[in-house]
């Protein structure tokens, strides 16, 4: 068995996304088949509690609206690097107290700018830069949420006809994520998207890194530490 959780829009919610766990039974391995076989445990578990349809956000997704908006498939713009992957773009904007950001994993394959030794040997993460921004630790997953947003903010036409579409999802997975090793998740930042976008708060929330920041804030009623963070992978 793994517990594993489910994303939903909701703005009420600390951060604007309601987080609900599931106890399901878990196929390990590194086959598709397994990876599907447990797509299909969580969303079963989900359907009897009331909660589907929902969109797998992955490369594992069957669907094509939710492999594209698969973190790896997505790119940010940087005003000195371009068009960049997200990943390399979050990973290369961590500082911390021995070192960075490293601004050279902007031009890395994403796999590799995740497994660069100095975003373990350079000290605790005290916060990151991007294009001349600073991002604090708090709320948790906001600068990750804020590339995300940015990245799918120019599809979200797209991404608007097949979320209210014939199929209206209820919430939104990431059969990787594992609560208890990582911290930030596509799933929970795509949910975030959908609830900026139905308050209409989506064009103000990425006029600019501060404006993004305070409604971050202001809706994450819970007052995380910064330890916890530092002890998962980010």
């Amino acid at each position: 068995m793994a517990e594993r959780p489910i994303f939903i829009p909701c703005k009420d919610a600390p951060g604007m996304v309601k987080e609900i766990k599931f106890s399901i039974p878990w196929h390990s391995g590194f086959a598709p088949i397994q990876k599907k076989r447990n797509i299909e445990e969580l969303h079963a578990a989900a359907a009897k509690a009331g909660y589907a349809p929902l969109l797998e956000v992955s490369s594992k997704s069957d669907e094509k609206a939710g492999r594209h908006l698969s973190a790896f498939h997505l790119k940010v713009h940087s005003d000195s690097a371009g068009d960049i992957p997200l990943e390399c773009a979050f990973q290369g904007s961590k500082v911390f107290e021995r070192g960075g950001p490293y601004t050279d994993l902007f031009e890395v394959e994403p796999k590799v700018a995740k497994r660069d030794p100095r975003l373990r040997e350079s000290g605790r993460l005290i916060r990151f830069e991007f294009d001349g921004s600073r991002f604090p630790l708090q709320p948790m997953t906001v600068f990750y949420d804020w590339l995300y947003v940015c990245a799918i903010f120019p599809h979200r036409e797209w991404l608007k006809k097949r979320l209210d579409g014939e199929v209206h999802y209820a919430g939104f997975t990431d059969i990787e994520f594992n609560p208890n090793k990582s911290v930030n998740c596509q799933a929970r930042s795509c949910a975030l998207f959908v609830e900026l976008m139905d308050e209409e708060l989506l064009e103000r929330a990425v006029s600019s890194p501060e404006k993004f920041i305070e409604i971050m804030s202001t809706s994450s009623r819970q007052q995380l530490t910064i330890e916890p963070y530092q002890q998962l992978q980010v």
